[in-house]
């Protein structure tokens, strides 16, 4: 998601007119260096992070040391993968993953059944209105991602460490607290998904590192385990009544 909302990003600022700092302005010929500095200077991801997914996600590509067109991230099972939080499959016997995104999924992604705010958010909202959003955090995140396997089909292993991977590092880069709770605001996120760009005042204010996104994707695999397990036991309990 993050690689893919980078390519995105510079799409739209050539829609702007303002000059991306990390990518090609048509989306051609961009190589592993311009994605490295793009993850670094938009998003703040340190150096071996930023190097490790710009360089390894060519590699995963099969394209190292080669400029690629930024449509070619999008290639099936290799950085992407089914059962995105906002695209549709991709269609059996297609090279590459649909690009469109399902509004229906973003306005799923944002409904009450996955983000379930604190009463903390709550007062905030009420005391402050419109300028506070609910937060996603990693619970409402794993609700997501189960509902997703479930409608879009199961992931491997590997597929399944990606999506936990990539939304665990937006956690990390755009998370914010409200009392007890960390996570991303819903309405950035949003804009992030479904505009694709980054709001005009977002600046990262931190760096990103692997054990970030690592301890992340590992609480959200602890809850989904959790909520799956909890789903089995409802199931259960109702065919025994």
């Amino acid at each position: 998601m993050v690689i893919c909302e980078l390519a995105s990003s510079s799409r739209q600022s050539k829609k702007t007119g303002s000059d991306p700092p990390y990518s090609s302005r048509d989306g051609q010929n961009v190589r592993a260096t311009d994605v490295y500095h793009g993850l670094r200077k938009c998003y703040g991801l340190n150096v071996i992070f930023a190097a490790f997914l710009s360089y390894g996600g060519y590699l995963a590509l099969s394209k190292f040391g080669r400029a690629i067109a930024l449509y070619e991230i999008g290639r099936h099972n290799k950085i992407e993968h089914d059962a995105s939080l906002v695209h549709h499959n991709t269609p059996k016997g297609e090279e590459y993953a649909p690009i469109q995104i399902d509004h229906g999924l973003v306005d799923a992604l944002f409904n009450v059944k996955d983000i379930r705010p604190t009463a903390e958010e709550v007062d905030a909202k009420k005391a402050d209105g419109e300028e506070v959003t609910f937060l996603l955090g990693l619970e409402d995140i794993a609700r997501a991602r189960v509902r997703r396997e479930k409608e879009a089909g199961p992931l491997n292993e590997i597929q399944a460490r990606v999506a936990r991977g990539e939304i665990a590092i937006a956690h990390s880069v755009f998370g914010t607290t409200v009392g007890e709770k960390t996570g991303i605001p819903a309405d950035l996120l949003r804009t992030w998904i479904e505009d694709e760009r980054l709001p005009d005042w977002w600046k990262p204010t931190h760096s990103t590192g692997y054990f970030d996104m690592s301890s992340r994707g590992s609480k959200i695999l602890q809850l989904v385990k959790q909520i799956r397990a909890e789903e089995l036991d409802t199931h259960h309990g109702k065919k025994h009544d």
